[in-house]
């Protein structure tokens, strides 16, 4: 393999610089080492050090000179080479331990043994270490590097090197030390080889496990390694536009499995994959490219991607088809272990990742997959590839869903959330898919399988917040409508897709929960709803003036949807919690009111209980700004906020003790607090919740596009708090 280094590498520009400094005392040196050592130690973490790189360093960690020891241990920490560890960078290293005046420091030594032990699988010829194990042996008697030389002595020790004199040197220095773990745990490695030789109680103390000593550092190692082998053994894979040669040789599991790309019975006029890698000579020869004799490369192999998007073939689609159908019946014959279609749901994760699409090839291949899944196995990956299904007939992809569902799904309130969370990445995605495409496409697509989901996921809400009331489920289910809100608020696609809202009492369901978070991304999702209704009721739908009807479904919705947005107005703002329409009025103010849905014969026994508790407390108001549980702090906050302001200029004689109504707002400015009316503290209330102290612009932005009197406040028109509730046509 050809080791190059990467482009912009500065490396051996920082390495003269700290040959030449270290041959300088540190006081004769006219500028600080210090900053060329740190970008050294950088770039040897980001990139490696190459072969010859890596040996200059080792001269300059090695050798006597006057840089200082901090410099040299930095360097030897992040000496992470690339590729192989030559020979000669072996003999240096062990050349440069043990005593002596022009020997680098124990502290060094032991660095350098510590790496030893960490590259040893790296090492061109490991057999260079076994020819100087009495070298190393040697140096048992230096305390200092004792322990990492243990270990080294272990790794390589086979049973050509367990000698008497030996055994009998370890025993005394472990007498003399008072049982060193290291030299115990040495002895052992020793008594492997000849138990009858070792016996007693000797190797029974306590002994060091040998552990590898920096399991951070190999990992960024293993890392490094891959970088390089990625950048010079793969360019084609990373570009796009030209065959993987090493697609064999990085892949293991199923990927090892997957065949490169190769065209039998090729012969001189021949036009191949293989001979392309560059985008020009793809695209100049694409019509005369003859096909791959092994298709199913097409699931590792950018460019065979390419072509099969580029000149699609049904011969193609049933060879990938057959290949993957064979793998699936020896799984279930039992001539290859169920684990290999699982590494094979991996690779092809991968693909549709590349391509944004689950192929009818590749929805055939889940349908008998999922027959033999366990549902707990690889699951995420499993939803994530599932997640990229096409926007198809909701007939269609009802068997499939239904298949995954019972699977999925095991009377736990966690595989109902991973088949909430599927739900969720499938409608993110059709929703890209039809945002990307023209206009004049969409009547052609099966848009009506949207609500179609959105009414089969309903349920699936509803039942995961009774059965795992929790804040995060209920941001979960949020995360849901979030992904419905985007759709309809899009004109075009409103303009083709029908409106479905969430169940009622779901809606009031999370309305009560005890997060903020929650209450407020339920007002916006709300708002969303109410816009795009008044959109299809009352104006055109795109900038062409087209326009649609609602159906007869979607009219009966907005009868539900007037009723829970305006139950949830009754609670936070009007002082109606709880409300029922009058019967016989269909003209009042609480004409669409729903009480929440709660029994009516309940309202007097919640009533009498808050009244038994405090006589001031009203059923109708102790869900407002000043007594809601999630709100009551907030409201607080906003009214010391300028209690705060009025100290400052010396004109605030008593605060207020809260919750703040309507009637100690008058007591307090007759008292010589903040001179606030109810109607100013109610906005400033939504103005401080949707500032950035707290964020929370939710329930600000329904009651703005909800009550008629705010939705001038906002445009600067009136000043007011009012009442008067804008419901749905």
């Amino acid at each position: 393999m050809s080791l190059s280094p990467p482009p912009g590498d500065r490396l051996d520009q920082l390495l003269d610089d700290l040959e030449t400094a270290s041959k300088i005392p540190a006081k004769r040196r006219q500028t600080s080492i210090k900053p060329t050592v740190e970008k050294t130690t950088s770039l040897l973490y980001d990139r490696g050090a190459l072969p010859d790189d890596l040996i200059r360093l080792v001269d300059l960690l090695t050798q006597h000179n006057h840089l200082d020891q901090a410099s040299l241990s930095a360097i030897t920490r992040n000496l992470y080479p690339l590729g192989k560890v030559s020979d000669e960078v072996l003999l240096r290293i062990v050349g440069a331990l043990g005593h002596g005046h022009l020997k680098p420091s124990f502290p060094l030594q032991s660095l350098f043994l510590k790496w030893l032990v960490m590259v040893y699988h790296l090492l061109q010829n490991p057999t260079i270490l076994s020819q100087t194990y009495a070298v190393l042996f040697n140096l048992l008697d230096s305390a200092a590097i004792r322990p990492q030389l243990c270990h080294l002595l272990a790794l390589i020790t086979r049973r050509k090197h367990v000698r008497p004199f030996r055994i009998q040197t370890i025993l005394a220095l472990s007498r003399q030390t008072g049982g060193d773990p290291n030299l115990t745990g040495l002895l052992r490695v020793f008594k492997n080889y000849y138990p009858e030789i070792i016996v007693g109680d000797i190797t029974k103390g306590r002994a060091a496990a040998f552990k590898h000593p920096d399991v951070q550092w190999r990992e960024r190692l293993n890392e490094i390694q891959q970088q390089h082998f990625d950048r010079h053994e793969d360019d084609g894979t990373r570009n796009g536009f030209a065959v993987s040669h090493a697609l064999g040789r990085r892949l293991k599991g199923a990927r090892a499995l997957i065949p490169n790309v190769h065209t039998l019975h090729a012969h001189e006029t021949s036009v191949t994959l293989e001979e392309f890698d560059s985008a020009e000579g793809f695209v100049n020869s694409l019509e005369k490219i003859e096909m791959p004799s092994q298709l199913v490369a097409v699931l590792a192999d950018p460019l065979l991607q390419k072509f099969l998007l580029l000149r699609p073939s049904q011969e193609a689609s049933q060879r990938i088809s057959n290949w993957l159908m064979a793998c699936v019946g020896d799984v279930a014959s039992g001539d290859t272990h169920p684990s290999f279609l699982l590494d094979m749901v991996e690779v092809i994760r991968d693909y549709v990742l590349s391509t944004k699409e689950l192929s009818p090839v590749l929805m055939e291949f889940f349908q008998s997959f999922l027959q033999t899944w366990n549902g707990l196995d690889k699951r995420d990956i499993v939803l994530e590839t599932l997640s990229y299904l096409p926007l198809l007939d909701f007939t269609e992809l009802s068997p499939l869903f239904t298949l995954l569902q019972s699977k999925l799904l095991n009377n736990t309130p966690q595989s109902q959330l991973a088949l909430l969370t599927f739900y969720t990445l499938l409608l993110n995605n059709w929703t890209t898919r039809l945002l990307s495409r023209p206009a004049s496409s969409l009547p052609s697509q099966p848009v009506t399988s949207i609500p179609s989901l959105l009414t089969h996921v309903n349920p699936l809400c509803l039942t995961l917040s009774q059965s795992s009331p929790s804040v995060s489920t209920s941001l979960a289910i949020l995360d849901f409508y979030t992904a419905t809100g985007r759709i309809y608020s899009s004109p075009i696609l409103l303009l083709h897709i029908p409106i479905a809202i969430p169940p009622p009492l779901l809606v009031y369901n999370l309305a009560f929960s005890p997060s903020l978070t929650v209450l407020s991304r339920l007002c916006s999702i709300l708002t969303v709803y109410k816009i795009a209704w008044e959109t299809v009721i009352t104006k055109k739908t795109s900038p062409q003036q087209q326009q649609r009807k609602p159906s007869q479904e979607e009219w009966s919705q907005i009868n539900i949807f007037n009723g829970f947005l305006m139950d949830i107005c009754n609670n936070l703002w009007r002082g109606r919690a709880f409300a029922l329409a009058p019967t016989s009025d269909p003209g009042s103010p609480d004409a669409n009111a729903r009480g929440c849905r709660i029994p009516k014969s309940l309202v007097p026994v919640l009533d009498s209980y808050l009244r038994d508790l405090d006589d001031d407390l009203k059923l109708e108001t102790v869900f407002g700004l000043s007594y809601n549980p999630v709100l009551c702090l907030q409201s607080i906050k906003f009214v010391r906020g300028l209690e705060e302001k009025e100290m400052k200029k010396g004109g605030l004689l008593v605060r207020h003790a809260g919750p703040v109504t309507q009637q100690s707002l008058v007591r307090l400015a007759g008292r010589g607090g903040v001179r606030l009316s109810w109607q100013e503290y109610r906005a400033g209330v939504l103005g401080w919740l949707e500032g950035e102290e707290v964020g929370q612009g939710g329930l600000p932005e329904l009651m703005y596009n909800t009550m008629k009197n705010l939705m001038g406040a906002r445009r600067g028109t009136e000043g007011g708090g009012g009442s008067s509730f804008s419901s749905l046509a």
